[in-house]
């Protein structure tokens, strides 16, 4: 049966990874994911969990190493700098083929910034913050519901591929409070890790590194990574749809700049401009072929971040200039408005009318 409740997104991530059967749990407090490890405080060590506000960030993640090489399904969240502390162990964590989750509630930056919503943190999360060839699974929610739903998918994911997993939101989904649906079910069935260090009684020791002296054997490690990566990006590709089927204008955003993108179509809409929504869930890995498609049936793509344009570049490698790609954006914690994105594509309008479509692939 399903319980309806009313929570905020901070809140809705913390029952996720309880849910999900999250082990242990090791913070730091930065605004505005603050409210995410109280949550994980006063839940976790009721049900007989880990729960450690670690002395810095860089103990938090390493922590989680340690947890996640024992076998346990491990968590740590922070804010846009702390995030950035934590990158070299998010490194190890790839490099030792560990799962592991990492929730980043993005603020405002660079340096200290504020603590407003920010989509800034894009190029860290997909482009690898850390050193080395290295990627990691990015889902990115848009509401309440789905801050819950993709923290228990981020679990699912980091097992069945032996991967750190970061989920993406910001400031405002933290602190937002919507509807929550959290239905019952079974204890979460988590995959046997035989590779894990448990003791060494009766089987022969296990060995988790990324440390590799001997000629070749790191480029050994590294092919075996890369060949992890292509499966994942060949299966596990996420994304919305809204009105595209007609579409003339492309909006393109994610997280809390599609939310404000739905409200733009159904404004234009009304009106008589046939805008649709692309959202991509994966920021890593990118739904470039689904865009790619996309483009062909639009008079123009508009992208739109709470950045100086970061998504904008991996959407102009999917569309490669098959149509113009333009972008709408806001810094330093601020948030694009419904009517400056309107009038952005009554512009984008009046300046492809003339444009030509090319048949649906």
């Amino acid at each position: 049966m399903a319980e309806r409740v009313l929570m905020t997104g901070n809140d809705a991530v913390g029952e996720g990874a309880i849910r999900a059967g999250c082990d242990c749990y090791y913070g730091y407090p930065i605004t505005p994911q603050n409210e995410l490890t109280a949550y994980m405080a006063a839940h976790m060590l009721a049900r007989g969990r880990v729960f450690i506000q670690a002395e810095s960030e860089l103990a938090a993640v390493s922590m989680v190493f340690g947890s996640a090489a024992a076998g346990k399904r491990a968590m740590t969240t922070s804010s846009s700098p702390g995030i950035s502390l934590k990158q070299e162990g998010i490194s190890y964590l790839a490099g030792c083929k560990l799962p592991a989750v990492i929730v980043n509630i993005q603020r405002g930056g660079p340096g200290l910034g504020n603590i407003a919503p920010s989509q800034a943190d894009y190029f860290q999360a997909v482009k690898g913050g850390g050193h080395g060839d290295y990627h990691q699974i990015v889902l990115a929610p848009d509401s309440v519901q789905e801050m819950h739903d993709l923290t228990v998918l981020a679990f699912e994911l980091a097992d069945r591929y032996r991967t750190p997993v970061m989920l993406l939101a910001d400031g405002r989904l933290g602190q937002m409070m919507e509807p929550l649906v959290l239905r019952a079910a079974p204890p979460p069935a988590v995959p046997p890790k035989p590779w894990a260090l448990t003791g060494a009684a009766g089987r022969a020791p296990n060995s988790i590194r990324s440390l590799y002296l001997q000629e070749g054997r790191l480029e050994q490690l590294n092919l075996e990574l890369q060949e992890t990566y292509r499966e994942i990006a060949s299966r596990e590709v996420r994304f919305e749809e809204r009105c595209v089927d007609d579409a003339d204008i492309l909006l393109v955003a994610y997280g809390t700049c599609a939310r404000i993108a739905k409200g733009v179509i159904n404004r234009g809409r009304a009106d008589g401009l046939k805008l649709g929504l692309f959202r991509p869930v994966s920021l890593w890995p990118f739904p470039y072929d689904r865009l790619k498609a996309l483009a062909g049936r639009v008079r123009a793509i508009l992208v739109v971040e709470m950045s100086a344009g970061q998504m904008l570049e991996d959407v102009r490698l999917a569309v490669a200039e098959r149509v113009p790609v333009a972008f709408e954006g806001r810094l330093g914690g601020e948030v694009p408005t419904e009517s400056d994105i309107l009038k952005h594509v009554r512009g984008l309008f009046a300046q492809t009318q003339t444009r030509n479509l090319e048949p649906e692939p």
